[in-house]
């Protein structure tokens, strides 16, 4: 990080009201919308008013403010456009893939034992509904030994179609090597599709998505992108297209011919996009991303957490009855801890809460989870560990 750019941090802050009175730690969770989100949101909706809202001036209006999200995602993910579906969460990118696949009875669908309860609900539904058989391989005990990609290959079967992943868990914080999971993966069972919740690594990591090799990458806007909730997308890498069946569908997916009557899917990302959302929110996520952007470079950025991220655990690590999950420096934003004598850790997450300083409790493994963000402060990161060290004592 260069020396213009840490003494233009306080200045840049101030475009975050979140954090000018309270000490944040949960950006893995939710960030803080920028003042100039903000005001992209409201002037939005008083353009679309403005214009009608349903007219054709409004309609046009909007479609380019859509397809200006579009394009600053894929630059972020250096992907093209064309393989961008805009959705409203990972959850729903993630559903996307799941209920687009073409399941029949005996198919097997694989994943790590630390994905977020919403992919394994929705795994278990499909067994319900279609009659697959899913299982679960053992990621968390890869953290600090073992390959997690011989665990994976270890847990393919022949009726294998589908393997969920986390490029970065969001229980432990441990970044996955997704690229070489996927050639892996590929090379055991040329067949098998592989679908990426990538809640915790969008705006965190350096992404070139088309060298990762995976099918389907789903994300959030409102994580570390800090931007509003209710957008996020779903990338779907082009030879991986037609094996997916849009299950929700609306006027945005379709082409339609001269009398509006549908005529087939649209030829890109889009087809698997339903209908009206709040349109305004996407000048919002772009305005977030371009504010990101002004600071640094994602590599700048990533470097910046990964300094602040080694900060936070070395600072646990020297705290009585403290224990890190990792026993090394974190590779991402997320610290998980536990404390010695804590079966439930909510009560401490509430008295740190109490006292305007905001982390996560996590229920499997049993522990706390702090997030640093290249916006977090180094006097913040100090101020965090005399608290804890304090509740402690």
């Amino acid at each position: 990080m260069t020396t213009e750019q840490l003494s233009s941090l306080a200045s840049h802050r101030q475009q975050f009201p979140a954090l000018a009175n309270k000490l944040y730690f949960n950006y893995g969770g939710q960030g803080p919308l920028p003042q100039t989100a903000l005001a992209a949101i409201e002037s939005a909706y008083r353009q679309m008013q403005e214009l009608g809202p349903f007219t054709g001036a409004a309609l046009a209006w909007m479609s380019a403010k859509v397809e200006e999200t579009r394009g600053a995602i894929a630059t972020e993910l250096q992907v093209s456009p064309s393989t961008i579906t805009l959705t409203e969460s990972v959850s729903s990118g993630c559903n996307i893939a799941l209920w687009g696949c073409n399941w029949q009875p005996g198919d097997h669908l694989l994943l790590s034992d630390c994905e977020h309860p919403g992919i394994v609900a929705t795994a278990k539904q499909l067994s319900h509904r279609f009659g697959i058989d899913v299982s679960m391989f053992p990621l968390m005990a890869t953290l600090n030994a073992g390959d997690p990609t011989r665990v994976m290959v270890e847990h393919l079967r022949p009726q294998t179609r589908l393997v969920i992943l986390s490029h970065i868990l969001w229980n432990t914080g441990q970044v996955l090597p997704l690229a070489a999971m996927a050639q892996a993966c590929r090379q055991a069972m040329p067949t098998v599709a592989i679908l990426v919740d990538a809640a915790q690594s969008v705006g965190v990591l350096p992404l070139s998505l088309e060298k990762l090799g995976v099918d389907f990458y789903a994300f959030t806007g409102h994580k570390w992108w800090c931007g509003p909730e209710g957008l996020g997308g779903l990338y779907v890498r082009p030879a991986s297209l037609d094996r997916l069946e849009p299950t929700f569908i609306g006027w945005r997916g379709i082409d339609m011919d001269i009398k509006g009557q549908p005529t087939g899917w649209k030829p890109d990302g889009r087809r698997y996009e339903v209908a009206t959302s709040a349109f305004p929110l996407f000048p919002a996520l772009t305005a977030a991303i371009e504010l990101h952007r002004q600071w640094g470079t994602i590599s700048d950025r990533y470097q910046r957490i990964l300094h602040l991220s080694q900060l936070v655990w070395e600072g646990l690590s020297t705290i009585p009855r403290i224990k890190c999950l990792r026993t090394s420096a974190p590779e991402s934003g997320l610290v998980a801890f536990q404390m010695e004598g804590y079966t439930n850790h909510q009560p401490f997450v509430q008295q740190l809460e109490q006292q305007n300083l905001m982390v996560r409790l996590i229920a499997d493994p049993n522990c706390v989870r702090a997030c640093v963000h290249y916006l977090t402060l180094e006097t913040e990161v100090n101020q965090l560990l005399e608290v804890i060290q304090r509740e402690l004592a």
